[in-house]
């Protein structure tokens, strides 16, 4: 949510983030006109077609030729590729798609905004909806009293979750005070919004960690989230808390051209946060396969469908406040993402701070169209919403960009009061909404509008709330805000009843001493710079200079901050930890990588740390350059990227600027590059050392649009920006070869231990059938436990598996009836002591293994005594026949755990062993078994070469025959259990 004011970077450059914001999936529902292709209708219906496919290619070039496209018209056709060969992004395809529908009086999808070509667009026509000629009559139909109707119930009283401690608690919260009241109206195809309830909500979630749990999710493991914005995305993120998961939101993928950066990105975000489980939607499958083949720890990828099978878990997952909430990856627009570590404590505390500052009200309606992936959608917008127990109105961002002003309709709809969305919104808004859209249109309800995560435009500000004033917006609900993930969300808010306060500094001082010295507006060499407004209640933050100092207001430094939601650093990532936070006098405190200055108290940033250009003696930010750059006709507005690179011939740095241009003609070229140098003069009084023009779409941006300098810089580094981005053939072409590659490369690395699993099921095929057959023939118990005992010796030296065993001496003399109790690690365990103990033993094992014959018949012939443990009519009965072993003088063998698991740690341990041993007064003989777990997962059945040690302890004889002498044995054992295992110990529980 980072807002970044000085110099105001270009607006237009942020509608990219609306690409971003867009499936695959959401790509795919966008067909319901493809019956327009004419295959099969009558002559007259195919003429109508071409008709039509002349008068879109008519719109097209004039389109082009406005946009000073110079690819010849004769060469524009149906085929011909929007982005590609014309450059248009999604924000000139939305301005060409509401000219085509103005022109033929049809309705083209959301999803259009992301057709290829023309002809595509020529599939997605639809009639007009009857009575939909305009905007405005929409509005006016909709009428305040029904949409009243629909935000919310307000029959129970409202009241906050004030001591909820994790988000499962707070859905739950919520679900039971409140189960029928609407937490979300979500706008999916359908003009009305879909209805969501807190019980809704819980039951799918429900659901989905019920499928997560069949599928072997175990707590504490990640979950990638790529779905868009929908009800499975909302079910999805609470079914994984549910289970016990900590979800990872990642975009989904947005068009071709952007699938090599795409697959590479999220492969390295995936991989960082070692994730389970991948749920996507059928459309984005393909990609997830070759993220699958990169990312070694991904076993699953997995649809909301696929989940919602099996029966809906009964009881959340245990999680405490400081567990891991979620992962919230960091952009990447200085460098590779980062995993912005949250727990349940960090979220909730921000949340509410960020309540208190737009002085949440029972009233209140948020609207959002934001990304649920990123953190001023997912948990200012969503969990906030839910938080206060307020209706959250919930819109897909490509909604948003096909149509700006469904936002603010949304808003006069349902009366919205809250709403936030980056300075480029606002300022596509004031470019894509008509004067005639503006009818009926009341926005008097708004009265806080959240202008954050990128540069705030004063002057975007200023337009704004002149041109919306006219539709009773005030002015001052306009609120720019600051916020970072390392701190959730939110970091600084205006005053919930003032609007936004702007700066004039003197730009020379600035640049030259890092000063912000107040001048007049109207002085020409006035700076215009954006207030954030004041820290949230209960944070601090402090500017600094370099060393940490702290530095007096109206001096520019970097911005550290301390709060009660600051990240306990980044997932797996201790190098980029240590940068993060800093200790100072015996503080610690969280750089945000960002530089400003403090006036009055409110803070007031001036740009990133890594983007600052020292040249000259002066501190130049690339900010207001692009942004002048971008206003000059030929250059495509937001995409312009300035840089510093290394000089080595003066021995400082150089100023590099990169604009993209659709122009081609090499003589108009020079002159618009002659142009951009004239306009830097201007701007910094300096002029560029290199000025490239490069084509559409070659500088990278995040996935919400922001320029990454980084990336620009490494590309021109390798001679590879001009070149700007391949084909999508190419790109994909390179992501497969990538990914055959590392399946070759983790076959090669695994290649050892498949070659030892199968040469140990080779022999445990060999050795089985003979011994099998060996311990059922055998006359006599000893005879049958010597051939147990030989086989699995045999077949632990052929597999060439150490064991140490150490306290053999301690195993009490035959004659001598003793309870053994063990760790239960793997299926191995029970060979391990049958070759280890001297003296048959008696092992006591589960009911359900009498259903294998293959197992029961070998184990009756050893005398295993088969109990079922969740039987307790039974418990009496079974201890009978426990007392007969022991007083006959045969030892019994338990696993107190019950059963084994693949993830480490010693499991809580029943008291039937401890009682047994207790009532017939005979010692509990400790043993302790480690590394079986590692030999032989019980999860994959796959053996794997490993060491194995077996600790025996000495006999624990009991003090009385009651329940306290068998609680003392448990303790005991666990105890010796404990410290030999090598393995960390849950709570001990009954």
């Amino acid at each position: 949510m980072k807002t970044l004011s000085h110099g105001q970077s270009s607006q237009k450059q942020r509608a990219n983030s609306g690409e971003s914001e867009v499936s695959e999936g959401e790509a795919g529902k966008g067909h319901s006109g493809e019956g327009h292709s004419g295959e099969g209708r009558r002559d007259s219906a195919a003429t109508d077609q071409q008709d039509i496919g002349e008068q879109v290619l008519a719109l097209l070039r004039q389109f082009a030729d406005e946009s000073g496209i110079t690819l010849a018209p004769g060469k524009i056709g149906l085929d011909t590729r929007l982005e590609a060969d014309l450059g248009l992004d999604s924000i000139g395809r939305s301005e060409l798609i509401a000219r085509i529908e103005r022109r033929l009086g049809a309705r083209l999808p959301d999803e259009a905004v992301l057709a290829p070509t023309p002809r595509d667009l020529l599939k997605r026509l639809q009639p007009a909806p009857a009575g939909s000629s305009s905007a405005a009559a929409g509005i006016a139909a909709s009428g305040h009293p029904e949409v009243a109707a629909t935000s919310t119930d307000t029959d129970a009283p409202h009241a906050l979750p004030s001591a909820v401690l994790t988000l499962p608690e707070l859905l739950e919260w919520h679900t039971e005070r409140a189960p029928e009241r609407v937490h979300i109206l979500l706008y999916e195809d359908a003009p009305d919004p879909r209805p969501i309830t807190h019980a809704e909500l819980h039951q799918a979630a429900a659901r989905i960690a019920g499928g997560l749990q069949t599928c072997g999710l175990e707590a504490g493991r990640t979950v990638a989230v790529m779905l868009p914005t929908s009800f499975d995305y909302f079910a999805s993120f609470f079914g994984i808390l549910l289970a016990g998961g900590i979800p990872v939101p990642i975009y989904p993928p947005a068009r071709p051209e952007q699938l090599e950066d795409h697959l590479r990105r999220h492969a390295g975000i995936l991989d960082n946060a070692g994730a389970m489980v991948l749920i996507t939607v059928p459309q984005a499958l393909t990609v997830a396969r070759l993220l699958r083949a990169q990312v070694p720890s991904l076993q699953g990828i997995l649809q909301p469908g696929d989940l919602t099978e099996a029966a809906p878990i009964t009881a959340a997952a245990a999680r405490k406040p400081d567990d891991i909430a979620f992962l919230q990856y960091t952009s990447g627009s200085t460098g590779q993402p980062k995993g912005v570590v949250l727990s349940h404590a960090d979220l909730l505390a921000n949340i509410r701070a960020m309540c208190d500052a737009v002085a949440a009200r029972p009233d209140d309606v948020f609207v959002s169209w934001l990304p649920l992936y990123h953190d001023m959608g997912l948990i200012g917008a969503w969990l906030g919403s839910l938080y206060f127990g307020v209706p959250l109105v919930s819109m897909s961002p490509l909604s948003f960009l096909a149509r700006p002003r469904r936002w603010l309709e949304a808003i006069h709809r349902h009366r919205g009061t809250l709403s936030a969305a980056p300075n480029f919104a606002y300022e596509l808004c004031l470019k894509r909404i008509r004067d005639a859209d503006l009818a009926g249109l009341d926005l008097s309800c708004w009265r806080r509008a959240l202008n954050g995560a990128e540069p705030v435009s004063a002057e975007t500000l200023d337009r704004f709330a002149e041109r919306f004033g006219r539709c009773g917006l005030s002015p001052d609900a306009l609120a720019p805000v600051y916020g970072l993930a390392e701190a959730a969300v939110g970091l600084s808010f205006p005053p919930a009843s003032r609007g936004p306060a702007i700066d004039c500094i003197d730009r020379e001082r600035f640049t030259t001493a890092g000063r912000a010295l107040p001048v007049p507006c109207d002085d020409p060499q006035a700076t215009r710079v954006v207030s954030c407004g004041r820290a949230l209640p209960g944070y601090a933050v402090r500017i600094t200079a370099e060393n940490g100092q702290a530095l007096p207001e109206r001096h520019e430094g970097q911005v550290w901050f301390q709060g009660p939601s600051a990240t306990r650093g980044y997932y797996r990532n201790p190098a980029a930890t240590a940068k993060l936070i800093r200790e100072i006098d015996g503080e610690r405190w969280h750089d945000t990588g960002d530089r400003g200055y403090l006036a009055d108290g409110e803070l007031y940033l001036t740009g990133r740390v890594k983007d600052l250009i020292i040249r000259g003696g002066r501190n130049l930010y690339p900010y207001e350059l692009e942004q002048a750059i971008g206003e000059l006709p030929g250059i495509r507005k937001g995409c312009v990227v300035a840089f510093a690179a290394p000089d080595p011939q003066r021995g400082s740095e150089r100023l590099v600027l990169a604009a993209e241009t659709r122009e081609r003609d090499p003589a108009r070229r020079t002159a618009l590059a002659q142009h951009l140098r004239e306009r830097a003069v201007e701007v910094l009084g300096l002029p560029p050392e290199e000025i490239l023009l490069v084509p559409p779409r070659a500088i990278p941006k995040t996935s919400s649009g922001k320029l990454r300098r980084g990336s620009a810089r490494e590309r021109w580094a390798a001679g590879k920006l001009a070149a700007g981005a391949p084909k999508p053939f190419w790109q994909l072409l390179r992501v497969s070869a990538a990914a055959l590659g590392a399946v070759a490369l983790r076959f090669v690395q695994r290649l050892p231990a498949r070659l030892y699993a199968g040469y140990a099921w080779l022999l445990f095929g060999l050795l089985a059938p003979p011994f099998w057959l060996g311990i059922i023939a055998a006359p006599s118990l000893v005879l049958r436990w010597r051939a147990a005992r030989a086989g699995v010796a045999l077949l632990r030296r052929l597999a060439l598996v150490p064991l140490h065993v150490q306290g053999l001496e301690r195993v009490p003399p035959p004659g001598q009836p003793f309870v053994l109790v063990a760790n239960h690690q793997s299926y191995l365990d029970v060979g391990l002591l049958i070759q280890q103990i001297r003296r048959p033993l008696i092992f006591v094992a589960a009911a359900g293994l009498r259903t294998n014959p293959f197992i029961r018949w070998p184990m009756q012939r050893l005398d295993s005594l088969f109990v079922d443990r969740f039987d307790l009519l039974r418990s009496t009965e079974d201890m009978r026949r426990f007392q007969a072993t022991l007083d006959a003088g045969r030892p019994l063998g338990f696993f107190p755990e019950g059963t084994f698991r693949q993830q480490p740690g010693l499991l809580p341990f029943r008291m039937g062993a401890f009682i047994t041993a207790a009532g017939a007064n005979v010692p509990v003989l400790p043993v302790s078994i480690q590394g079986s777990r590692a030999l032989y997962p019980g999860n994959t059945f796959v053996p794997h070469w490993g060491r194995v040690r077996i600790s025996i302890g000495e006999p624990l004889w009991p003090a009385g025959n009651d329940w306290q002498a068998a609680v003392q044995l448990r303790h005991d054992a666990r105890a010796y259990i404990a410290a030999h295992c090598g393995e960390a110990a849950a709570p001990i529980g009954a």
